[in-house]
C-alpha cells in the first residue's frame, strides 16, 4: 500500500513538472527549470586543462555562464562512440558538447531565429572551431530547427549539474518569442557550399557588389589554403607586396552578404568583414 502511495505521489510530481514546462511555451516568461535531486558526479578527468591544435582549454565551474554565439551539430559519424564522460553518444538524444563547462551538466539553449528552447545534457567536449560555442546532437539540432541550416545563432545558459541519466527536454516550440533581445535573423545561416555568389567580371579588378573578406595573410600559400577550405567562390587577392586577402562573393545585397559573413565566421574566420566592391 505504501509503495502504491509513493508511486502515486511521484507520478503527480512528474506531471506537475511537465505542466510547468508546457505553461512556459506560450509566453515570453522564462520556462520552468528542472530540479535535479540526484546529480551525477562530475567526471574528474574532464576538468583537466587540455590542448587541441595548439590551443589550451581550461574547464571550470561557471555558474553564471550565459553566452550568445554560433552552434553547430554532429551526428552519424560519432553515433555509438564514447563521449568525454564515457557515455555513449546517441545522436537522437538531447545532448551537446562544450569546451569548458563541467561534465555532465545541463544547459538551456535557445535558437535566436525562432525562440525554440531546449535543455540539453552536456556530456562531451567541443566544438574546436573558432566562432562556435556549442555542438549539438542531431536530435537537439532538430528540436531547435537548425539542422537544415547546419549552424545557427543561439543563447546558451549553464543550469548546473546533470542528473545521473537523461536531463534533456524541449521547453519552447517554434511559435514562442525569442528570449534574447535584438531582431532575429531573417533566414538560416547557411554553410558556404550552400550559398553561391552572383557572377561577376573579376579579371582586371572589376568587383561589383558586396564581398566578404575572410582574412589577410602574409603568405600566398596560406591564403590559398584558406580559400580552398572556404570554397563557394573564395578568391585570393594581393593587396600589397607580401600581403594577401581572401574574398568570398560578390553578394547582391547587404542581407545576403551578412548571412555569408556569419557562415564564414562559423567556418573558423572570426574576423570576417564585409567590403564594397567597385
Amino acid at each position: 500500500m505504501a509503495a502504491k502511495l509513493f508511486k502515486g505521489v511521484l507520478v503527480a510530481a512528474m506531471l506537475s513538472l511537465l505542466a510547468a514546462c508546457a505553461g512556459g511555451a506560450g509566453s515570453s516568461a522564462r520556462p520552468a527549470m528542472p530540479v535535479v535531486t540526484d546529480p551525477a558526479p562530475i567526471v574528474s578527468g574532464t576538468m583537466r586543462p587540455y590542448q587541441i591544435r595548439g590551443r589550451w582549454y581550461r574547464p571550470e565551474e561557471q555558474p553564471n555562464y550565459d553566452e550568445t554565439g554560433m552552434a553547430s551539430w554532429y551526428g552519424d559519424q560519432f553515433h555509438g562512440r564514447p563521449t568525454a564522460t564515457g557515455e555513449r553518444f546517441d545522436m537522437n538524444a538531447l545532448t551537446a558538447a562544450h569546451k569548458t563547462l563541467p561534465l555532465p551538466g545541463l544547459v538551456e539553449v535557445t535558437n535566436l531565429a525562432n525562440g525554440r528552447t531546449v535543455i540539453l545534457r552536456v556530456n562531451d567536449r567541443g566544438p574546436f572551431v573558432d566562432g562556435r560555442i556549442i555542438d549539438l546532437s542531431r536530435g537537439a539540432a532538430d528540436a531547435l530547427d537548425l539542422r537544415r541550416a547546419g549552424v545557427g545563432e543561439v543563447r546558451v545558459r549553464y543550469l548546473g549539474r546533470a542528473p545521473r541519466v537523461g536531463g534533456g527536454a524541449v521547453l519552447q516550440q517554434a511559435d514562442a518569442r525569442p528570449l534574447a533581445p535584438g531582431p532575429a535573423p531573417t533566414a538560416p545561416v547557411p554553410y558556404l557550399p550552400e550559398v553561391r555568389p552572383t557572377p561577376t567580371q573579376y579579371a582586371g579588378g572589376a568587383r561589383d557588389g558586396i564581398w566578404i573578406q575572410a582574412g589577410a595573410w602574409p603568405d600566398a600559400r596560406e591564403a590559398r589554403r584558406a580559400a580552398d577550405r572556404l570554397g563557394g567562390g573564395a578568391t585570393v587577392e594581393e593587396t600589397s607586396p607580401g600581403q594577401f586577402r581572401v574574398l568570398v562573393g560578390p553578394w547582391p545585397d547587404a542581407g545576403t552578404a551578412e548571412r555569408s559573413r556569419r557562415a564564414v565566421i562559423s567556418r573558423g574566420y572570426p574576423g570576417a568583414t564585409t567590403i564594397s566592391g567597385g
